[in-house]
Parts: C-alpha cells; structure tokens; sequence
C-alpha cells in the first residue's frame, strides 16, 4: 500500500509550509488526484487518518480529494476521449496513437490553517 508512503510525504510538504507561513494547526488539506494516477482515494483517506493523530500541526486536519478526470488525445483525428471508458485506443478513429492529456496528476492544491 503506497498511499501510506504518498500520506507522509503529503504530511511532511504541508507541515513544512504551514512553520513556513507561521501557521499553528492546519485545519484541512486539499489535493487533486488523478483518475488514472494509481493512487487509490479510499486507501489515502484512511492512511490520512491514521497518519495525522500522530502530528502535532495536522492532528485535526481534514483531507479533501478532487478528482482529476483522465483525458487522452488522439494524434491522428486530433479530439480528446474518456481514458477510462476508451484506454489507448481512440473510440472516434480505432488510432493508438494516443497520449495522456491529463488524469495521472497528485497536486497538494489547497492547504486551509488555523
């Protein structure tokens, strides 16, 4: 479970910006997570929860995730499908030609302190 690992580097970013801005706690944490990132959303809450009782600045804090839609483009009819429903190949021409526009993205977007 790597999303035990991917909560401590989280903890540990957001600590170092809160002492940074003089924040005493942080009350929530938001980050942006890729549907296609590998990163499961149910395993990061729990891990977070485990986690944060065992800091002093994020002991209350709340992790907030927004999902990140996965968007692939096709180089050869040039329009962008749902990678989850389609994968690599594009469903308007049958191309494989096809690259990840977005999707795999795990961006700390918002941090709320107190």
């Amino acid at each position: 479970m790597h999303e035990l690992g991917v909560v401590f580097h989280i903890i540990d970013d957001v600590t170092a910006a809160g002492k940074e801005n003089g924040l005493e706690s942080i009350s929530s944490v938001t980050v942006r997570l890729g549907t296609v990132s590998g990163v499961i959303p149910e395993y990061l809450l729990d891990c977070w929860k485990w986690a944060v009782k065992r800091t002093e600045m994020l002991k209350e804090a709340e992790l907030i995730i927004e999902p990140i839609e996965a968007v692939t483009f096709c180089e050869d009819c040039k329009q962008e499908y749902d990678t989850i429903a389609h994968g690599k190949t594009c469903p308007n021409c049958g191309s494989v030609h096809t690259y990840l526009l977005q999707g795999n993205e795990f961006l700390i977007d918002e941090i709320a302190g107190m």
